[in-house]
């Protein structure tokens, strides 16, 4: 059975309406993430590589190549 997602927007999105927005929904086993100005548009991921990825960059380190 699969249920509609319950998308937040991020804080640090200025919290108005409008289209210029990080959104983030969950699942018990996936993160999904997206942009409110292409909602179509989806990028999903587990907890572990989106934590190495935040705490690789708070440290001022690229993960990406």
């Amino acid at each position: 059975m699969t249920h509609a997602l319950h998308w937040q927007k991020s804080t640090f999105s200025g919290g108005g309406e409008g289209n210029t927005c990080v959104e983030l929904a969950t699942t018990p086993t996936t993160l999904h993430l997206r942009e409110s100005d292409t909602p179509g548009t989806e990028l999903t991921t587990t907890t572990a590589p989106l934590t190495h990825l935040i705490r690789s960059i708070k440290a001022g380190r690229s993960t990406l190549g």
